[in-house]
């Protein structure tokens, strides 16, 4: 349904009124800065430099970070999955899984024991919910990924509920190394890139750094008050 804007003229010249000016009819030129310093950090860093990044911010984050090839991707996630102590687990709805030699692990068939997956299903809105809150680990696929903090980007949709990432005891980040960037300015510049190219960008874009933090009280760093405990980033070389 498309909405329509009533007394808008109206509304605005009476705050031009208040302000005692006149209307501006004609955009403001955005300022041109001198200084840039959001472009120049790490700006000639290779994928391989930025996952050096990556692996020392993640000592500060309390988060683990494996590195793989999709060959090995279903070993080293049934490896960190078992370090957690297994099951139960929800993912998102996602084909890359399929992609990257997953799906015999999403239907439980995991080697070490029989462990239940859940996959998100839009049209089971409360169960979805209920799944994730019992479930031992949450797996998610970053969009983009900030070296520099540690930041993975999530794009919610229908088949990836934000549950997954927040409701579970831990979870586990699959990182494609192509979806490193140095910080927040790429990242930016990365989901425009995606909006112009493909008209659409998530409703939802939620950006986590490792496990849940605060340090409210005092700066007294605390873990896990208000999402999971743990958390392990699996970066993919895709490249």
């Amino acid at each position: 349904m498309t909405g329509t804007i009533q007394n808008r003229e109206v509304f605005l010249n009476q705050i031009a009124s208040r302000l005692g000016r006149p209307r501006r009819s004609t955009p403001e030129e955005p300022p041109i800065w001198k200084h840039r310093p959001q472009d120049e950090v790490l700006k000639d860093a290779t994928q391989d430099h930025l996952l050096d990044v990556l692996r020392e911010q993640c000592k500060k984050i309390h988060t683990s970070l494996y590195t793989t090839n999709l060959k090995e991707l279903p070993s080293i996630l049934n490896e960190v999955v078992a370090g957690y102590g297994g099951g139960p687990i929800v993912t998102w709805r996602d084909e890359r899984f399929a992609q990257w030699g997953l799906k015999r692990l999403m239907n439980s068939d995991w080697p070490q024991e029989s462990i239940e997956v859940y996959e998100w299903d839009n049209t089971k809105r409360q169960e979805n919910i209920t799944k994730a809150e019992n479930a031992n680990v949450g797996i998610i696929i970053s969009e983009v990924t900030l070296a520099e903090s540690g930041t993975v980007v999530l794009f919610s949709d229908e088949n990836k509920g934000r549950s997954v990432s927040f409701l579970p005891s831990t979870f586990i980040a699959l990182i494609p190394k192509s979806s490193l960037v140095p910080r927040m300015t790429q990242a930016a510049q990365k989901m425009r890139e995606i909006y112009q190219q493909t008209g659409h960008v998530a409703s939802c874009i939620n950006f986590i750094t490792g496990p849940s933090n605060s340090a409210d009280i005092e700066l007294n760093l605390v873990v896990g008050v208000h999402g999971p405990v743990k958390a392990s980033y699996i970066v993919i070389n895709d490249l």
